[in-house]
């Protein structure tokens, strides 16, 4: 098997925020589920990922990547504390999910069994590690 280049991982990465950003609006708009505090500010770094890295295959920026590495680095630290909070490893109750409001540790929130906050970290881990597979190639 071939190596990836630098605009296939590219757009592979933008395949993959896009996705994220998608099915995290309809998880929200279409079944209802309210974010909490946590979700929110990694929405904030991967709704960016889908413009950013789609512009740059648009336009052909071949240094692309690199807004990808940093924002899924961004995103990608807010998901690891907010799985190290689900599954206890952080010893502090997730504090953004109130009683009032929506919870992360609720089984709805649950994507095929698998956590949304693990999710979280998988799309920021791929979309990083893409973007920054896609800087290779660049020499200069």
């Amino acid at each position: 098997m071939g190596r990836l280049s630098g605009e296939m991982a590219l757009a592979a990465a933008w395949v993959a925020a896009l996705a994220s950003s998608l099915s995290v609006l309809f998880i929200g708009e279409v079944l209802g589920q309210a974010p909490c505090i946590l979700c929110w500010y990694q929405r904030t770094f991967m709704f960016p990922l889908a413009i950013v890295l789609g512009l740059g295959l648009w336009w052909q920026d071949r240094r692309a990547g690199r807004y990808g590495v940093v924002l899924s680095f961004g995103g990608g630290a807010v998901a690891l504390w907010h799985l190290g909070l689900y599954v206890g490893v952080i010893p502090e109750p997730i504090q953004p999910c109130t009683a009032t409001g929506p919870s992360c540790t609720d089984v709805n929130q649950l994507i095929f069994g698998v956590p949304i906050p693990l999710l979280s970290v998988i799309a920021f881990a791929l979309v990083g590690a893409l973007s920054a597979a896609s800087l290779k190639e660049i020499r200069s």
